[in-house]
């Protein structure tokens, strides 16, 4: 199965879970940011390789608006070659809006990785030889104060 067959079967799956409190607003980037979030899993990731960076979970300001894991806009956009259309997801929690790469925050744990990556192996080319990165669990949670 392919990345990208095995990333809508996931997002299949975990949508049908249900969270009780705290949790009041569950966002799901493999639904509504698809089009970046497949854009990075045919771009970059591929059989052989020897290490997995493995993040939690997204944070809003990184894959929750761009679907890619870490997901620091401006490295997204113009290190790992991704600018696609972000849906908004069905439910939008007032305090965490979903604006894709027109988003205006940051993501520090993405720039720091990303950065590094850019810095360390100049092209992301380099980086996919050896390494991939993904999030164990794709959705975004959110308590009633954001």
């Amino acid at each position: 199965m392919s990345p990208v067959n095995i990333s809508r079967w996931l997002s299949r799956e975990v949508n049908l879970l249900q969270f009780g409190t705290p949790i009041t607003c569950v966002y799901n980037p493999l639904v509504y940011a698809r089009k970046p979030h497949e854009s990075y899993l045919k771009q970059h990731a591929k059989q052989g390789i020897d290490v997995l960076f493995l993040g939690m979970n997204p944070g809003p300001w990184g894959m929750a608006q761009t679907g890619v894991p870490f997901g620091e806009i401006s490295l997204v956009r113009d290190f790992l070659g991704i600018d696609e259309v972000v849906r908004q997801p069905p439910i939008i929690h007032p305090k965490r809006p979903i604006n894709g790469f027109s988003c205006t925050r940051s993501e520090v744990s993405g720039k720091r990785l990303w950065g590094w990556v850019q810095n360390r192996f100049k092209k992301v080319s380099a980086f996919n030889e050896r390494f991939f990165v993904a999030n164990y669990c794709p959705l975004v949670f959110m308590e009633e104060s954001g």
